[in-house]
């Protein structure tokens, strides 16, 4: 229970069900939390609903998550996942540093809400682990789980759950994935829950401010000026670190106009290693295949090719494509229309590419792309 309208409902969800419903917060350790000891339920309930938003996971988001817990009479706990969130952050920092672009919120999910978290769950005795997320379970031709787009498209988060793994989704509840999200609001407003209109979260939850300062902060030197080039190898300008670029990025590249450079320049490429960025043209960022590592799959491997809906980005287009196990055992994906912007360190997902309920085939962190050109 993070404290916001999703979660909440969850909760109802599953105590209108019949189950035994115990609502978990974990602390992460968010920028200014003082959070150390938990308020009594009757302490929380007295004061208002913190109804502002400052990322998930805040302390205010745990008052809000108590003060719901109150008003179903169900156990609340606060567990810290503090020094197990720094694993995350880390990523985070390391990944900038590799040149990558990396996807903290897929790992949280991965590493706790259904690691960590469904550790302490069985520990409990409890049989699973009950989230918000907009996606729904189902199951394939042989009845083994699947997950599954969320009935509402615009806000469906399959593709952060992608890396949890065969074994947490046979314990996995997503109980508000059949749901759109003005009925989630409405449910939550008929049940008094003061968080009906709180805000989604949208920032990643450990970064207060832009995400450069962020990493140099943490860091015990400063970044490295290197040259920006052109996809020639020439030297158009210089830039003061490559982890503050990503692929794709149009604005604050350091390049003096000049008559050889006449059109809107992008980041197409960065060399760690070296400290170089490369800009290029608006079209020079089309991919059309990628190589994917840390394969997760819930369909069999297989070497040949599968028709899939391919997905390069949290609330991406289904991109069509194919897709196979390479010897190695990477997934290989290749489109059928070209996608812009894609970046090593991002996630690519496959689902079924027929029927309604899209159900994820497979899915691995992007190693290297191949551009159109």
């Amino acid at each position: 229970m993070s404290g916001g309208v999703d979660s909440s409902v969850a909760a109802v969800l599953l105590k209108q069900a019949g189950h035994e419903v115990i609502g978990c917060f974990m602390r992460l350790g968010s920028p200014g939390e003082t959070l150390d000891a938990p308020l009594a339920a009757a302490q929380c309930a007295a004061r208002p609903a913190k109804i502002g938003h400052q990322g998930c996971c805040s302390i205010n988001d745990s008052e809000d998550g108590r003060l719901v817990a109150a008003q179903l009479n169900i156990p609340f706990y606060v567990v810290n996942f503090k020094n197990d969130f720094g694993r995350i952050i880390q990523y985070f920092a390391d990944e900038y540093d590799a040149g990558r672009t990396p996807n903290p919120c897929v790992r949280c999910n991965d590493w706790l809400k259904f690691g960590k978290l469904r550790e302490y769950a069985a520990q409990l005795g409890c049989e699973a682990v009950a989230t918000g997320h907009y996606a729904q379970i189902t199951h394939d031709d042989a009845s083994q789980p699947r997950i599954t787009r969320g009935v509402d498209r615009a806000k469906d988060q399959s593709y952060v759950l992608f890396g949890t793994g065969k074994d947490a989704v046979q314990r996995m509840m997503l109980p508000i994935g059949g749901m759109e999200k003005p009925h989630v609001r409405d449910i939550a407003r008929e049940h008094g829950l003061r968080v009906f209109d709180k805000p989604d979260s949208q920032e990643i939850c450990f970064v207060p401010q832009d995400y450069s300062s962020f990493l140099e902060g943490r860091r015990t030197a400063p970044f490295e000026e290197g040259a920006i080039l052109n996809e020639s190898g020439e030297e158009l300008g210089r830039h003061a670190g490559h982890q503050r670029f990503t692929i794709g990025q149009r604005r604050g590249i350091s390049v003096p106009p000049t008559s050889a450079v006449t059109i809107p320049l992008y980041v197409i490429e960065k060399n760690a290693q070296l400290n170089t960025v490369t800009v290029g043209p608006r079209e020079a960022l089309d991919v059309c295949a990628v190589q994917a590592t840390e394969a997760v799959w819930y369909a069999p491997p297989t070497t040949s090719w599968t028709r899939v809906h391919a997905q390069v980005r949290a609330h991406g287009r289904p991109i069509p494509a194919q897709m196979r196990s390479t010897a190695d055992g990477a997934l290989e994906v290749v489109f059928e229309e070209m996608e812009s912007g894609v970046a090593p360190g991002q996630a690519v997902v496959c689902y079924t590419n027929t029927g309604e309920n899209e159900q994820i085939l497979a899915g691995g962190w992007i190693q290297s792309t191949t551009r159109a050109r």
